[in-house]
């Protein structure tokens, strides 16, 4: 009976667990479908060589910073203009990674395509930059007295400063500043405030890129540079330019000889009969070179 009485609630027992195992089973709802892919173009893709015409369009968002033309008016900014088209991309390449560090323009180049960089840089290729002038004040005292601060920078651009391991500027960035196509960019004409703020930075060990897209020779080539010829340099280079964008001779003679413009018309009384007009002003004397 005992026995009996103990198989009964097995059996009870055995049934409840399969009751339960029934109540828990889910239907499992039916998968919807997957959202349609499109595909993008992937960030490695190879790109051609730039269309100008096409970069004229995309360099858009870049006027209000670098110009319509690549001639920036905020030295802070950068001149593009006459830049070299695989230069321009490598530097948006950069910034969309993150390699260069620049909020604003990573914002820009976060949306770029490669093909998009090397548009953007073969527009920017195409224009002419403007240059500025060179300073030719003196400096009053240390190793560089009596020289022009433009003349300091000339030493240094076309013969470095060998015993402190400084090559000659124009070695990588050519007599007239235009650089060698490639990793070597064109600096003529740049803003000397621009040319200032990066060559103190590579100075203080900047590097743009990383692993192997890192390009340490600025860095090195900076680091012995006293502030003084920091800003030697970065004034010639703003005067430097190729002799054959200078306007001729003779352009500038007739700019010189220009009469002066006539004044607006006073809304005053015109003055009594016989008063002597006032003389023509003096035209202006010429420009500090240009480098």
């Amino acid at each position: 009976m005992k026995f009996t009485r103990i198989l009964g609630v097995a059996a009870a027992l055995a049934a409840a667990s399969v009751m339960a195992q029934e109540a828990a089973t889910v239907t499992p709802a039916p998968e919807a479908e997957p959202a349609p892919v499109v595909a993008l173009e992937a960030d490695n893709t190879p790109a051609t060589f730039g269309d100008a015409a096409a970069g004229a369009t995309k360099a858009a968002a870049c006027a209000a910073c670098h110009g319509l033309d690549g001639n920036s008016a905020d030295p802070q900014y950068p001149k593009l203009a006459g830049q070299h088209e695989n230069y321009i991309a490598r530097q948006l390449s950069l910034y969309k990674s993150g390699e260069r560090n620049n909020a604003i323009m990573l914002g820009f180049a976060s949306t770029l395509s490669a093909q998009d960089m090397r548009d953007i840089g073969a527009y920017f290729a195409s224009q002419k930059v403007v240059p500025g002038i060179a300073d030719e004040t003196l400096v009053t005292s240390g190793p560089n007295q009596g020289r022009k601060f433009y003349q300091v920078g000339e030493r240094l651009f076309r013969a470095g400063k060998p015993e402190q391991g400084i090559p000659a500027c124009q070695a990588c960035h050519g007599p007239t500043g235009t650089g060698i196509p490639g990793p070597y960019p064109s600096v003529g004409g740049q803003h000397s405030a621009y040319i200032a703020t990066q060559l103190t930075a590579f100075r203080g060990g900047a590097v743009w890129g990383a692993d192997k897209n890192a390009n340490a020779v600025m860095a090195g080539v900076a680091a012995n540079l006293s502030d003084e010829e920091i800003q030697g340099l970065a004034t010639y280079i703003e005067g430097l330019h190729n002799i054959a964008d200078a306007p001729s001779a003779e352009a500038v003679a007739e700019a010189a000889a220009a009469p002066a413009p006539a004044p607006a018309p006073a809304e005053a009384a015109p003055a009594a009969d016989g008063a002597e007009a006032a003389p023509a002003a003096e035209a202006p004397e010429a420009a500090a070179p240009q480098g």
